[in-house]
């Protein structure tokens, strides 16, 4: 049987650009420090029990943070949250300065005008090559009336505005 050659690295990149996904940032607490990033690589496992995923590269300065945490919470981000996407995304030290958010039921930030929120219970970490695999239960959720930003092809979408099929 003949080994599959490597995927070219500049074709991986325009096929991931084809999916749209959601945008997310993803915070925890680090001793009294929020902490966070953006992360797109968000799915729902079941509905129920209520379990999500989340993944997060390991050289992420919050990695670490998210790594020893008990509890997390993950910000589906508005169309309202285009300046918290681009702090999240950034390298910039403290991303919470200019960010309106309060404590979750078991403390992890939740981040004000989002368009739904959840705070998760890590039950498992999986190391997947380069990333983590947080496997989560959900312990808190809330949705607002905003609709949700997604991202495809390097750009960033309302949500609440696509265009139904058929």
């Amino acid at each position: 049987m003949a080994l599959a050659s490597k995927p070219d690295l500049d074709v991986m990149k325009q096929v991931n650009r084809q999916f749209v996904t959601g945008v997310t940032v993803v915070t925890a607490l680090d001793g009294e420090t929020p902490r966070g990033l953006a992360v797109n690589a968000f799915s729902s496992i079941s509905l129920d029990p209520a379990t999500v995923m989340v993944c997060v590269q390991r050289t992420s300065s919050t990695h670490d943070c998210l790594f020893r945490a008990s509890h997390l919470a993950i910000n589906i981000l508005s169309t309202d949250q285009l300046d918290v996407v681009g702090v999240f995304a950034s390298k910039t030290e403290d991303k919470f300065k200019d960010v309106d958010w309060e404590s979750g039921p078991f403390g992890s930030p939740l981040i004000a005008r989002s368009s739904a929120l959840m705070e998760v219970e890590i039950r498992e970490r999986l190391q997947a090559s380069t990333h983590t695999v947080f496997i989560c239960r959900v312990v808190h959720a809330a949705v607002s009336e905003l609709p949700p930003m997604v991202y495809g092809a390097g750009k960033f979408f309302d949500g609440g505005a696509l265009a139904p099929l058929g």
